[in-house]
C-alpha cells in the first residue's frame, strides 16, 4: 500500500505542479518517520512516472534531482534505470551528462560516508549493507562504456562552461571523495567489499582515458615503413632539421602501434643497411654521419616525446633494441666489413654518452658482440689495415667543424696565410666530405655556407699587393669558391639560399649559383644577360687569355673575372667554329683558364653545358671537346698552391654539370672506371621502357623485397619529376589496387606510404583532392574499393592526411622537395573559389540548416546547426589548399553516409573513419576530423563498427560545446 500511495503522491504532485520543494515537504508529512524510502523504491518510483510520454517528464524528473541534491533519504540508494534515459535533444543530453555526473558523486560520497561511520562505530552489519549497496550501484553505473563515456563529456563540460552548477555534482568532488573512500578503505573490514571498492575506483580511472585504450600492437617484426623513411632521410635529406624527423616517426609509430623496442630495432637495421649498400665516396660518409651522429640525437629526442609506451622507460626500450640488434649477426658483420671497424660497439658507446644506455647495460651488449665477432671474418687485410674507419674519422671530424667556424669567424685582414693554411688541410683526401658530412649530420651546414661566402667576399676588397698576397687573395677566393660548388652538388642550393643576407646586399656566389650554374632539373638560358657583361672587360680577357702565356695575379678582380668568363669562351668558340682558331690555340687558351683559378674552368664550363643543350647532337662537338680540355688537369711547374687537391673538386663539380647534356647524346666524359658510377644514383632510368612501365617494374621489384633501398628511391624520385604528381601517385594507388590479398595490401601501404614521404604534401592534396573523389564518386569505380584492397587504401589515405596536416604549419618544404617544380595549387583554389563578399560553396554546405538549430556558448554567442564542422568554430584558413581539400573530402563522405545506397564505396568510408579512430592522437587539438560535419556522426553510428562509445568521442571535438552536445546525443542513442 505504501508503494501505491507513495505513486498516488507523485501523480497529484503533478498534477498540481508542485514545486520541488514543496513536493519534498509534502512527501515527508505524509508518509511516517520509520519508512525507509530504500524500500519505498522511491528512485524507481519516480524513474517509471517520468519515463511515461513521449519524453522524460522534466517537473517530476526535478523532484529526483531535488531528492539527490538535499539528501531527503537516509539509505537511499539510486536504481540503475536512472540512467537509461531517452532523450530527443542534444540539451537534454547534456542534461543526462551532468545528472549523472551527479548522481556519481552522491554515491561515491555515501560510499565515503559510510567507510567513515565503519571507522567512528565500528563493524556494523547494516552500515556494511548500505556501503554494499552503493558500491554495486556504483559499479553497475561504471562499468557500461556508454555510462563512462557520458560522465566524460561531462567532466569536460565543467571544464569548458562557466555557469556550471557545482552543486550538482563536479569532477572535482568525485575527485575529493574518491581520496576520502581510498582513505577509508582500510576501516571496511570485510576483504571482498575492499577489493570491490577498489576495483570501482579504478573505473573512474579509466574515465580520464576513454580514448587511450591502447590497440593490440603490430604482431610482426619488420616495418617497411619506418624502414624506407629512415633510408629516405639518410640518402636525400642529411641536411634536414631533427624535430620534424622526430615528429614524422613518432607519427608511424603510433598509426602502425609498433611497440618501442622493434620501432628503435627497425631504425637501426635501416641504418645498418644504408651503410651496407651506400656507394663509396661522399654518399658513404654521409650514411656515417647520419648513423653516427644523427640518429644518435634523434634518439636522444624521442627519449624526451611524451612518451606513450607503458611499463618501462626508453633507456630499457634501446638496450632490448640492441639486444635484438645483437641476433641480426650477418647484418652486424657486414657493416663491420664495410667500415672496417667495429660499427655496433662505436654506436654503443655514443649511446651512452647521451645517456641512451646505462653503463651496466653498454658493458653487457659490448661484451657480447665481442664474442660474436671472434667468430665473424676477418677485418683488416693487407689493402686496408692502414685505412682509417669511416665512423671513427666521422666521429673526430664533429668537434673538429666547430673549431673552423671559430678560424673563420677571426679577422684575417692582416694575415690571411694563416687561414689559407687552414682550408689547404680541409682540401686534402677526404678531408672536405668528411668536414661537411658533420656539419650536415649536427645541423651546421648552413653556418658552414655562410662563412664560406664570406670567404669568398673577402679578396674583392684589392689594395696594393704584392704578388705574394695575390696569389693568396687568388687562392681564397678559389678554395671557397669550390667549396661552396662542391656543397651546392652534395646538399642542395637551399643550403646556401635558405638565409638572406645581413647587409641586404647579395654576395657574388648567391647570385651566379642562382643565375649561372647548372643543376640537375635546372635549365640555363646561354643568351642571358647574366653571361653578357661588359664587352671592354670580355675583350680583354680574351686577350690576356689568347696571348699570355701565364696569367699575371695582382690586382685582378676575380668576381668580375668569372663574370666575363663566359663570354669570352663563347668569343673563342666563334673563332674556332669560324677557322680563326686552331684545336692548339683552343687548347692553350683552356689550359690558361684551369691553370692557375679552377673557379674560371667552372664559370667556362657552366656556360657550355647552357649552350650545349640548345644545339642539335651534330653541333655539340666543338663546345663538347672545350669541355674535356677544361676537365683534364693541367700538370706544371707554375701553377698555384693546392693545385692537385683543387683540381680533384674541380673536375667533380665539372662532371656533375655535365652529366645529363654528355647523356642526350651517349657521350662520355672521360673514360669509365671499371664497376664504379661516375656519378651515384644518376640516369637510373632504363633507356628503352616507357615510365609507366619502369615505375610498375620498380615497385614490384621493391613489393618482393619488402623495403625500398636508396636506390630504389633514387628512382622514384626521377619518375615523380618526370611524370608529375598526380601521375606518379594515382599509377601507385592503380597498383594497390590490383592486389587482392590481405597481407600484401597492408604490406603495399606500408611501402606506398614511404615512397609517398618524397613530396608528402604535393601527393597527399593529389590523393584526397582528385584520385579518392573520383573513385567514391563514380561507381565505376567501385568494385575497386571492395576489400581488402579498399580498406588499405583508406589506411593509406588516413595516413598521409595525418602526416601532410600535422606537419603542415611547422616550417618550409624539405630540400628534395624544393628542388622540384612546385604542382600549380589553382587547382584546388577552384574547387571551392572563395568570395570575400558572399560565403563559398564550401561554407554554405557545411552550415547548411537542420531540423534543429542549437544556441552555443560561444563567442559571440552564435546560434549554430549541429551540421557545423569543428574548423569552422576554430580560426582555420580555408584559403589553405589542404584544408579546403579536407573539407571537401569530408563533405563528400558525409553524403556517402547520408545517401540510401551501400557498397564499397560505404564500406571505403566505414573503414575511413576506423582508421581516423584509430590513428588519433592522444591530447591533439585540430587534427584532420575537426572538417567533418557534426551531422555526420548521427549517421555513423549507425555503421555497426562505429556504434561504439570511444568511436564517438575520437571523432567529435570535445573541446567545443557543440561537439560536447552531439557526442552526448549520439552516445545515448546508441
Amino acid at each position: 500500500m505504501k508503494v501505491v500511495n507513495l505513486k498516488q503522491a507523485i501523480l497529484q504532485a503533478w498534477k498540481e505542479r508542485w514545486s520541488d520543494y514543496q513536493w519534498a515537504i509534502n512527501i515527508k508529512k505524509n508518509f511516517p518517520k520509520g519508512a525507509t524510502w530504500d524500500y519505498l523504491n522511491l528512485a524507481e518510483a519516480l524513474m517509471e512516472q517520468a519515463m511515461i510520454g513521449p519524453s522524460p517528464n522534466p517537473l517530476i524528473l526535478s523532484y529526483l534531482k531535488y531528492a539527490i541534491s538535499s539528501q531527503v533519504r537516509d539509505k537511499a540508494v539510486l536504481s540503475n534505470n536512472g540512467v537509461l534515459m531517452f532523450c530527443t535533444s542534444s540539451e537534454e543530453c547534456i542534461g543526462l551528462c551532468r545528472a549523472l555526473l551527479g548522481v556519481v558523486v552522491w554515491l561515491l560520497q555515501g560510499c565515503a560516508w559510510y567507510c567513515e561511520k565503519l571507522r567512528e562505530l565500528g563493524p556494523s552489519a547494516s552500515t556494511e549493507a548500505s556501503l554494499r549497496a552503493c558500491q554495486e550501484r556504483l559499479h553497475t553505473l561504471m562499468s557500461s562504456t556508454k555510462n563512462r563515456a557520458l560522465v566524460h563529456i561531462a567532466r569536460l563540460e565543467e571544464q569548458g562552461c562557466c555557469c556550471w552548477n557545482a552543486s550538482t555534482g563536479s569532477w572535482s568532488n568525485v575527485e575529493q571523495s574518491m581520496v576520502k573512500v581510498t582513505e577509508g578503505l582500510g576501516n571496511v573490514p570485510n576483504q571482498t567489499m575492499r577489493t570491490k571498492l577498489e576495483e570501482t575506483l579504478c573505473d573512474f580511472l579509466s574515465i580520464t582515458q576513454m580514448l587511450s585504450v591502447p590497440c593490440d600492437p603490430q604482431s610482426h617484426a619488420s616495418f617497411p615503413s619506418v624502414h624506407a623513411f629512415i633510408m629516405l632521410e639518410g640518402t636525400m635529406n642529411l641536411t634536414g632539421e631533427t624535430q620534424p624527423l622526430v615528429e614524422q616517426l613518432m607519427m608511424i609509430k603510433r598509426m602502425q602501434r609498433i611497440p618501442a623496442p622493434l620501432f628503435v630495432l627497425e631504425i637501426w637495421k635501416a641504418c645498418f643497411t644504408g651503410l651496407i649498400e651506400s656507394p663509396e665516396g661522399t654518399e658513404e660518409l654521409k650514411w656515417t654521419a647520419f648513423t653516427f651522429l644523427k640518429i644518435p640525437q634523434v634518439l636522444l629526442r624521442l627519449k624526451k616525446y611524451p612518451y606513450g609506451d607503458k611499463g618501462q622507460d626508453f633507456m630499457e626500450d634501446v638496450n632490448i633494441a640492441f639486444q635484438y640488434l645483437l641476433k641480426l649477426t650477418p647484418l652486424l658483420d657486414k657493416a663491420d666489413q664495410r667500415c672496417n671497424c667495429d660499427c655496433l660497439g662505436m654506436l654503443l658507446q655514443e649511446c651512452n654518452k647521451l645517456g641512451l644506455l646505462s653503463d651496466s647495460n653498454t658493458t653487457c651488449l659490448t661484451s657480447k658482440r665481442t664474442e660474436d665477432r671472434e667468430f665473424a671474418p676477418r677485418l683488416k687485410t693487407a689493402e686496408n689495415a692502414n685505412i682509417q674507419p669511416n665512423p671513427g674519422l666521422i666521429l673526430r671530424a664533429e668537434p673538429t667543424v666547430t673549431n673552423i667556424l671559430k678560424t673563420v669567424d677571426a679577422d684575417h685582414s692582416k694575415s690571411p696565410e694563416g687561414l689559407l693554411g687552414v682550408l689547404g688541410h680541409m682540401l686534402s683526401g677526404k678531408s672536405l666530405d668528411l668536414l661537411l658530412a658533420a656539419a650536415a649530420a649536427t645541423g651546421k651546414l648552413k653556418s658552414f655556407a655562410r662563412k664560406f661566402i664570406k670567404l669568398n667576399e673577402f679578396p674583392k676588397h684589392i689594395s696594393g699587393e704584392g704578388s705574394k698576397s695575390a696569389s693568396v687573395r687568388a687562392l681564397l677566393f678559389d678554395i671557397s669558391f669550390l667549396m661552396l660548388c662542391h656543397v651546392v652538388q652534395t646538399y642542395g642550393s637551399e643550403v646556401i639560399l635558405s638565409d638572406p643576407s645581413p647587409s641586404g646586399e647579395t654576395p657574388f656566389f648567391e647570385t651566379w649559383l642562382q643565375t649561372c650554374m647548372p643543376e640537375e632539373g635546372k635549365t640555363l638560358n646561354p643568351d642571358h644577360p647574366c653571361f653578357r657583361p661588359e664587352p671592354g672587360k670580355v675583350e680583354s680577357l680574351v686577350t690576356l687569355l689568347n696571348n699570355s702565356s701565364e696569367m699575371k695575379l695582382v690586382q685582378v678582380k676575380w668576381h668580375e673575372i668569372c663574370l666575363s668568363t663566359p663570354a669570352a669562351i663563347l668569343e673563342v668558340l666563334n673563332a674556332w667554329e669560324n677557322g680563326v682558331l686552331s684545336v692548339e690555340a683552343v687548347q692553350k687558351i683552356t689550359d690558361n683558364i684551369k691553370g692557375k683559378v679552377c673557379s674560371m674552368a667552372i664559370c667556362a664550363v657552366a656556360w657550355l653545358v647552357a649552350h650545349v643543350r640548345m644545339l642539335g647532337r651534330d653541333e655539340r662537338e666543338k663546345p663538347q671537346t672545350m669541355i674535356r680540355q677544361l676537365v683534364t688537369p693541367l700538370y706544371g711547374e707554375n701553377t698555384l698552391q693546392f693545385y692537385n687537391e683543387r683540381v680533384i673538386i674541380m673536375s667533380s663539380i665539372m662532371e656533375h654539370m655535365c652529366a645529363d647534356v654528355f647523356q642526350q647524346t651517349a657521350a662520355t666524359l672521360r673514360p669509365p672506371v671499371e664497376g664504379q658510377e661516375p656519378i651515384p644514383y644518376r640516369n637510373l632510368l632504363p633507356a628503352k621502357d616507357p615510365i609507366h612501365v619502369a615505375l610498375s617494374k620498380q615497385f614490384q621489384t621493391v613489393l618482393r623485397k619488402g623495403w625500398v633501398d636508396s636506390r630504389a628511391l633514387h628512382l622514384f624520385e626521377s619518375l615523380l619529376n618526370m611524370g608529375g604528381v598526380f601521375w606518379f601517385t594515382n599509377n601507385l594507388v592503380k597498383e594497390l589496387l590490383k592486389e587482392t590479398r590481405q597481407e600484401w595490401a597492408n604490406r603495399v601501404v606500408e611501402l606506398l606510404y614511404s615512397i609517398f614521404c618524397l613530396d608528402t604534401q604535393q601527393i597527399t592534396l593529389t590523393l584526397l583532392g582528385t584520385i579518392l573523389p573520383d573513385l567514391l564518386t563514380d561507381s565505376a569505380h567501385w568494385h575497386s574499393l571492395a576489400d581488402p584492397p579498399g580498406k588499405a587504401l583508406a589506411k593509406l589515405c588516413v595516413w598521409c592526411a595525418l602526416s601532410s596536416y600535422s606537419s603542415h604549419h611547422k616550417g618550409p618544404f624539405s630540400a628534395r622537395q624544393r628542388k622540384r617544380q612546385r604542382e600549380d595549387i589553382e587547382d584546388y583554389n577552384s574547387l571551392f573559389p572563395l568570395d570575400d563578399t558572399q560565403p563559398s560553396k564550401l561554407m554554405r554546405l557545411l552550415s547548411s540548416n537542420e531540423d534543429e538549430p542549437v544556441a552555443l556558448s560561444s563567442p559571440g554567442d552564435r546560434s549554430m546547426s549541429s551540421s557545423l564542422s569543428a574548423s569552422q568554430l576554430h580560426t582555420v584558413n580555408m584559403r589553405d589548399p589542404l584544408n579546403r581539400v579536407l573539407a571537401n573530402l569530408f563533405l563528400l563522405i558525409s553524403s556517402i553516409v547520408g545517401s540510401k545506397m551501400a557498397g564499397p564505396h560505404t564500406q571505403f568510408v566505414q573503414s575511413f573513419m576506423e582508421e581516423c579512430v584509430e590513428c588519433l592522437e592522444q591530447g591533439s587539438r585540430g587534427n584532420i576530423l575537426q572538417f567533418m560535419p557534426f551531422t555526420m556522426v548521427s549517421e555513423l553510428v549507425k555503421l555497426p563498427a562505429l556504434a561504439k562509445p570511444r568511436v564517438v568521442l575520437a571523432i567529435t571535438d570535445l573541446t567545443l560545446p557543440l561537439g560536447r552536445r552531439v557526442a552526448a546525443k549520439a552516445i545515448s542513442a546508441l
